[in-house]
């Protein structure tokens, strides 16, 4: 699975608090799961909840959560782009340590698929991306 490690990596580059102090971000996968179907193919996605943890947090947190949605536009496009799925897509919870620090535990419901494939008699199995988001435009849509 490559989304955790790109989601710190990436936080750990546009949250200065973060970038001072990347041992206050821990991640977890939680309710982890495999879809798979009976298609010739052995292809599956994994579907889970990344569990992202910083610790002793002092800054805004509009600084910390606005590079989620960042990255969530970019890795995972589907959650933001179906009214259901982003009600749910990321929640949050927040320990109050004191008048100047928290720690805050967010849930993103993240998907990865893992394309596999048989070449000369051998399996090869290849992590993708997500696939573009379809223009609202293309659809027929309106932009409001």
């Amino acid at each position: 699975m490559k989304k955790p490690e790109s989601l710190r990596t990436f936080l750990c580059e546009k949250v200065p608090a973060l970038e001072k102090n990347p041992e206050n971000l821990s991640l977890f996968i939680d309710n982890g799961s495999i879809v798979s179907t009976l298609a010739t193919s052995l292809s599956f996605e994994y579907r889970y909840t990344l569990n992202v943890i910083v610790m002793n947090f002092s800054g805004n947190q509009n600084l910390l959560m606005a590079p989620i949605v960042a990255w969530l536009r970019e890795n995972q496009p589907d959650v933001l782009n179906n009214p259901e799925m982003r009600e749910r897509a990321l929640t949050f919870e927040a320990d109050i340590l004191n008048n100047t620090s928290c720690d805050i535990s967010i849930d993103l419901m993240l998907t990865e698929r893992v394309i596999v494939s048989e070449q000369n008699g051998k399996l090869v199995v290849e992590a993708v991306g997500e696939p573009s988001p379809a223009d609202p435009d293309e659809l027929g849509w309106s932009r409001a």
